[in-house]
């Protein structure tokens, strides 16, 4: 959300409004949010201009129309939750840390952002489903790749990664579906740390 910031005028010193000009990725990020809230049809240029406090000659700066917005936006969504999260945990040089660590962060992700769960109930857009089957399938590619540096053969890492992922995409539905039925804070260390050990083991 862009801030409204003040700058002394050049005459008598006066204090006026000034708006900062506003970015591709500001409208994009916006969008995301208007996603997570309201699906697709959250994003329409009037709406987010208002929660940009701005008009709609910015949009139009930036984009050519709608469809460029929602292509931009979920090429973030992939930056952030996808690309941010690897980066993240490649810090840590444990393979075993680094996969509980992943876990760990995009379940927390996923569970205090509807956005994921909003975006996979709308796979059917063609804009959705193309930007999910590229992330899927970069997801599931590094999730094989750690379990390969854990020393499994490549067919099998394959088949894990993907193992991985349906448990983690199962439970970012449920935490929004049915949250009752899932291990509360208190029991989600030992409830991962064991989901992980039957996915790790040899």
């Amino acid at each position: 959300m862009a801030q409204r910031q003040t700058k002394t005028a050049a005459a008598g010193g006066r204090k006026t409004s000034a708006k900062p000009r506003l970015s591709a990725q500001d409208w994009a990020d916006a969008a995301l949010a208007a996603i997570g809230e309201g699906g697709l049809a959250a994003v329409a240029v009037e709406p987010l201009a208002v929660r940009l406090g701005t008009t709609k000659g910015s949009f139009y700066w930036h984009f050519a129309n709608r469809d460029a917005l929602i292509e931009a936006a979920l090429a973030r969504w992939a930056e952030i939750n996808t690309e941010g999260i690897i980066s993240e945990v490649e810090a840590e040089p444990d393979i075993r840390k680094r996969v509980r660590l992943l876990f760990a962060e995009a379940i927390s992700s996923a569970s205090s952002d509807p956005l994921e769960v909003t975006l996979l109930a709308t796979a059917s857009h063609p804009k959705v489903e193309a930007a999910m089957r590229q992330v899927t399938e970069r997801r599931v590619a590094y999730v094989a790749g750690l379990f390969a540096d854990l020393g499994f053969p490549a067919a099998e890492a394959r088949r894990r990664g993907l193992l991985a992922y349906t448990v983690y995409l199962g439970h970012a539905q449920l935490g929004h579906a049915a949250p009752s039925v899932l291990p509360g804070e208190d029991e989600f260390g030992a409830y991962l740390d064991e989901a992980l050990d039957v996915l790790m083991r040899r």
